[in-house]
């Protein structure tokens, strides 16, 4: 069977209609509607004769198992004969993605890596027996839109999950406890870890994505490969000042710690570019929180990303400096929370240039870029495996909205790349 890209694209819009409303992609994981893509995936693997499996987490996995003596290798180009090797002990290729979205999300985001996926399992299962297995995996809850918990099925299978006490006290909005509502879909959190096993035999992990920024299109480049995603600081910063009457406390009087926070707001662009990386203040709450009230205290949500370790260190060190400058200017206090962080997670060189050479194979030039948003690979990197994405432009740089899109052509561009990938790291794994 020959690699058909613009099947992909039909089936993305068949999937787009199943699972989507008119507000965009609902098939957030843990539903009735996740569940129900999950059905439709089983069904378009079915012609491979790939062998479904549910783990622990909730992870689905299909795998067409590698030849047992010796496999017939086409160089990726295919411009020379086949090359008989004898099959690699059972090294496994893994081509992942997620199908679960956010609310209202878009089209594209995670669902295209697995359905692009499939259409590549279709094109190896017809070739035959490859020379070691090859998986496609649907990652569980990449999207942590019900709980707040991201990741969560890759996390399981990496080994990293170390929170299921904290994972045990999350409801969402509705109430239902996140133990209810996996549970379900026959998870406990007791068990997910056991999701480890299935990344004892990875020999190597392939990611495709959209890109969900604007990078690609300011090139004018379809493809890019990704060089690793960005290591994330989140913090709590708390400015506090003394709460006053707005009418009768004098400007020069005033400890507002509202005013601390906005010079911090404004400070963190210049770091983020000094560095090189990402700064966000993704929220302020105040109180009293009324307007005849000087605030009290301002709480904020700050989100520092950047590839290099030492560079977000140092972006955290300018934040906490810039905060304090903050807090003297207005005579108030701050204090420093960490929610949450995590290291930069570089991806394999070898598979990087294999992905280069691919992409410029199906396109003519590729382009080599950070990812800001995490992803699944980067929890199968941590966990030692080889591993690589690929990034296809989005338009408008806009992604987790109905606008999201990529164009068809470019859409079935990044198919061929992955396909092509594919090749090169089932001869480089044998």
């Amino acid at each position: 069977m020959a690699l058909d890209p613009a099947r992909t694209v039909a089936e993305l819009r068949e999937l787009r209609e199943l699972t989507g409303d008119d507000n965009g992609a609902q098939r957030v994981a843990w539903t009735d509607t996740w569940e129900r893509a999950r059905g439709w995936l089983r069904e378009k693997v079915a012609s491979t004769g790939a062998v479904e499996e549910i783990d622990a987490a909730g992870n689905q996995w299909f795998t067409l198992e590698g030849g047992s003596a010796e496999a017939s290798l086409v160089d990726a180009d295919q411009k020379r004969p086949p090359v008989v090797r004898r099959a690699a002990a059972g090294k496994a290729l893994l081509i992942g993605g997620h199908l679960d979205s956010v609310p209202n999300g878009g089209w594209l985001d995670g669902c295209l890596n697995v359905i692009a996926g499939v259409e590549v399992l279709r094109r190896i299962a017809e070739d035959g027996p490859p020379p070691v297995p090859v998986r496609l995996v649907n990652w569980a809850d990449e999207e942590g839109a019900r709980f707040g918990r991201s990741l969560f099925g890759s996390s399981a299978a990496g080994g990293s999950m170390r929170d299921q006490d904290e994972l045990a006290k999350l409801n969402d909005r509705d109430g239902v406890s996140l133990p209810d509502a996996v549970g379900r879909y026959g998870v406990s959190l007791d068990r997910a870890l056991d999701a480890r096993s299935q990344l004892e035999n990875a020999g190597a992990y392939l990611e495709l994505h959209i890109e969900q920024g604007p990078v690609l299109e300011s090139m004018d480049i379809p493809l890019g490969v990704v060089l690793g995603t960005f290591g994330v600081e989140r913090s709590r910063v708390t400015f506090r000042g003394q709460a006053a009457h707005a009418g009768s406390t004098p400007m020069d009087k005033r400890r507002d710690a509202l005013a601390g926070a906005a010079w911090l707001a404004l400070e963190i662009r210049a770091i983020a570019t000094q560095q090189g990386g990402v700064c966000t203040m993704g929220g302020v709450v105040t109180k009293p929180g009324i307007v005849t009230s000087v605030v009290e205290t301002a709480e904020c949500l700050l989100d520092q990303r950047n590839l290099d370790a030492g560079k977000l260190a140092a972006m955290l060190d300018a934040a906490k400096e810039a905060s304090e400058s903050a807090a003297r200017k207005e005579n108030v206090d701050v204090e420093w929370e960490r929610i949450w962080n995590i290291e930069p997670i570089l991806f394999d060189d070898t598979l990087i240039g294999l992905a280069d050479e691919a992409i410029r194979e199906v396109s003519g030039t590729s382009h080599r870029l950070p990812s800001g948003p995490l992803h699944d690979a980067a929890e199968v990197s941590r966990a030692g495996v080889p591993t690589v994405m690929l990034f296809v432009q989005s338009l408008r740089g806009l992604s987790h909205t109905k606008l999201e899109d990529t164009k068809p052509e470019h859409l079935e561009l990044s198919v061929a790349a992955l396909d092509t990938l594919a090749s090169k790291t089932l001869n480089w794994l044998a």
